[in-house]
């Protein structure tokens, strides 16, 4: 595939550690620090109790942990929690504020915003953070590193100012390895990725491979975004490989919808690119509010076409979607499987797949496009449910008084399965004799 011959960039990292020793931007954290910062629970801006089941929020937005079915895989008794949240950078708000005409001007005050968004990642409590959107980063990372967090962050290029960042517990994970992808690299816009190879403190048999990604938002361009998450899905097979097939959770928000063709290849691996319209492949434009609305009176199923298609993809698009100007078939070598869709939600919150009806809300947008994507090794043992169209109805729009972004974070907790624990115990042992 063509993506075997592109390269990721590691040069313009940012690693910012809860550590005062000062630190060269490329080296990771190497071991487990503790430290007397407060704890995420004790800082300023403290929300309701992470072990209560529901979040006490307006009576317009209230969310609560959905638990994983019992009959369920075995898993080992730790858990992990990954968080993803594109938390709308302060400038896209600013410039595009026909999106938010419901909105109170001061629920899009950026100071403001940045309260409630700690809020509530604190109340949530994870161990492991992805923010897409981050043009404010070390006004967050001020925050999240006297919580105990470390982090990292990738701005996009190009004229933008916003980027993708990622903050770990560092008293619960130590970082070793990672990649950083600049899209534009390859001639994919000017979008970027993340990608963090971590090891559990308390048991370094135990890894795990964490992607971040804000693909590429244009409806227009299908074929940029099915090439993006190629790409990012390739490069995080051969990092995982590296360190002994460790598990993947790829983030983000990936600008596309349950009944997308892009949703498609995501859950199956594989998509004809042919039976799909590249402007439609996404399913971006048949969420607008009014539209979702009137359609939800009916099953929405997938977006497929085919109608002669064959003619609306240039050989240039069809190279850019699959890596092969010849070949229509895009492929990317990872199994995955969303933990919103494993487990079951409420009717009121789910629609089509099992994802959540709505991840974000404007005055022009009303749908899913953020999800948790994982692999096999870990299985998802509860998620934070979304919420019920009505009470996004009900709060004219987002950001609202309790959620500080026109998305909603995604919150799912992790345990890794019995039967990888063994294998990578094994792949530990066999390192370390390595190494001796």
């Amino acid at each position: 595939m063509a993506c075997n011959n592109c390269s990721s960039t590691r040069s313009s990292w940012l690693i910012v550690s809860s550590s005062s020793t000062k630190r060269d931007p490329l080296l990771f954290v190497p071991t487990c620090l503790k430290f007397n910062f407060p704890t995420a629970s004790q800082i300023q801006w403290r929300s309701s109790s992470y072990t209560r089941r529901y979040f006490r929020q307006p009576h317009e937005i209230q969310r609560h942990w959905v638990e994983a079915a019992e009959d369920q895989p075995l898993t080992s008794p730790e858990r992990f929690t990954v968080a993803s949240y594109n938390i709308l950078a302060d400038r896209n708000a600013s410039q595009h504020r026909d999106l938010y005409v419901k909105v109170p001007s001061r629920y899009i005050n950026w100071d403001r915003r940045k309260r409630v968004i700690c809020t509530e990642l604190f109340g949530w409590d994870p161990d492991i953070i992805c923010l897409q959107e981050v043009d404010k980063y070390f006004e967050l990372s001020n925050i999240l590193v006297k919580a105990g967090y470390a982090g990292s962050y990738k701005r996009r290029t190009g004229d933008t100012v916003d980027g993708c960042a990622m903050f770990w517990k560092a008293d619960k994970f130590r970082l070793l390895d990672g990649e950083s992808i600049q899209f534009k690299d390859i001639g994919l816009r000017d979008n970027v990725a993340q990608l963090l190879v971590f090891e559990m403190c308390e048991s370094d048999s135990r890894r795990l491979l964490v992607g971040n990604i804000h693909v590429l938002y244009n409806p227009n361009r299908g074929e940029v975004k099915l090439g993006q998450i190629r790409f990012l899905s390739s490069r995080a097979q051969t990092l995982s490989e590296k360190w002994g097939n460790a598990p993947v959770v790829l983030a983000g928000d990936f600008n596309s919808t349950p009944q997308s063709g892009i949703y498609k290849f995501l859950s199956s691996s594989e998509l004809d690119i042919m039976l799909y319209d590249r402007k439609e492949i996404s399913g971006q434009k048949r969420c607008r509010p009014a539209q979702v609305l009137d359609e939800r009176k009916d099953t929405v199923g997938p977006f497929i076409l085919l109608d002669g298609l064959l003619n609306c993809w240039t050989d240039e698009e069809v190279k850019t979607a699959t890596g092969d100007s010849e070949c229509h078939l895009a492929v990317h070598p990872l199994k995955l499987n969303s933990s919103y869709a494993t487990v079951n939600g409420s009717t009121s919150t789910r629609g089509f797949n099992g994802e959540p009806i709505a991840t974000s809300y404007h005055s022009k947008f009303l749908g899913t496009v953020d999800y948790l994507w994982y692999t096999d090794g870990i299985v998802p043992t509860r998620v934070l449910d979304t919420v019920p169209i009505s009470d996004l109805l009900r709060a004219g729009g987002l950001p609202c008084k309790k959620v500080g972004s026109d998305h909603l974070a995604l919150v799912s907790e992790f345990s890794f399965s019995v039967t990888h624990e063994k294998s990578t115990d094994i792949v530990a042992l066999q390192q370390q004799h390595h190494l001796q």
